[in-house]
């Protein structure tokens, strides 16, 4: 699929792309989604530049990724897909930009496309060229990284306030479903690691494109634009380091949880059977049908018998209480 916009007025108007023949020289954005090869050599003549396949894109040396070629730069980034579902994922998508035209290409639906392409569509700056729509996706891209964090951030502490001051019934291992929270830990640091190597793939581009434009005339509102979303980037990378550190604390803690239940567990049974071996001991010497016992004559054998078993398991579990190892 391929989306053309125009300026128009004070926005940026998409246009229906029904012939690739006759593409709008205007356009200073062409989107394609899933690209299909006749929409790729549409797009190649009209902006001089060579389209990179889907496995180009996957590539993951900095060469393949950040480079100019006839005066074109191209551009591949990490983004976030359905970041808000439980299943995030990250997919490439390639920015070119070439003679003040922006052509992207994708094979999902990040979030800030959607948002970027609404906001021109009612509302741009006079002048709006691709350098304009690429600082807008970019801008756009680093605030939705930034939301993400900020929301992993919040369900981490809800975690953590889950694990450390449990409340009521949660306090019992049965309450607390052990298994739902380490499933939720294991999907926040997924979801972090995912964010930040998004982080790293924007800053590179970033750095990049302002490290290309030089000799190039930008406006000292974009010069500042590219120092903020440079400062941005840095400071969200060290944001997402330091929740992967507290993700990982908290996965320890998880852990340690469990293990003290399952000691507990443990502990109960052994008390248990330390108790229960000294009444076990006794039925079983009184129970023995050797010819020879004395005590088989005995008138009241039978309740000495019961209060002797009884007595050997009240008095270990007394003892134990008096050292507070129950």
């Amino acid at each position: 699929m391929i989306a053309v916009f125009v300026p128009s007025e004070a926005s940026l108007k998409k246009v229906g792309a029904a012939d690739l023949e006759a593409l709008p020289e205007a356009a200073v954005w062409i989107d394609l989604v899933k690209p299909t090869a006749a929409e790729d050599k549409a797009v190649e003549r009209l902006a001089g530049i060579a389209v990179p396949t889907r496995e180009d894109m996957q590539e993951i040396e900095i060469s393949s990724r950040l480079y100019i070629e006839n005066g074109a730069r191209y551009m591949t980034a990490t983004l976030m897909c359905a970041a808000d579902t439980e299943n995030p994922r990250t997919t490439a998508v390639t920015f070119i930009l070439a003679n003040h035209r922006l052509v992207t290409v994708r094979y999902d639906e990040p979030k800030p496309f959607v948002l970027v392409e609404n906001k021109l569509a009612r509302s741009c700056p006079p002048g709006v060229t691709g350098e304009t729509v690429l600082m807008e996706l970019l801008d756009a891209v680093i605030d939705r990284n930034a939301d993400i964090l900020e929301r992993a951030g919040s369900d981490m502490d809800a975690i953590s306030h889950d694990i450390f001051e449990p409340g009521g019934a949660a306090r019992t291992g049965q309450a607390k479903r052990y298994s739902d929270i380490l499933i939720a830990i294991g999907r926040k640091g997924d979801l972090t690691s995912k964010v930040r190597e998004s982080l790293v793939s924007i800053g590179r581009v970033v750095t990049f494109v302002a490290a290309a434009v030089d000799g190039v005339k930008w406006s000292k509102d974009m010069r500042e634009q590219l120092k903020t979303m440079q400062r941005d980037v840095t400071s969200l990378t060290d944001h997402a380091s330091y929740l992967s550190n507290k993700i990982t604390f908290v996965l320890d803690a998880m852990l340690g949880v469990v293990n003290l239940e399952q000691n507990n567990i443990i502990k109960l049974f052994s008390v248990m059977a330390v108790v229960l071996m000294p009444p076990t001991l006794i039925a079983s010497i009184y129970g023995m049908n050797f010819k020879e016992m004395p005590e088989l004559e005995w008138t009241h054998g039978y309740p000495y018998a019961l209060v002797a078993m009884l007595l050997a398991a009240v008095l270990p579990y007394v003892f134990f209480t008096w050292k507070k190892w129950l």
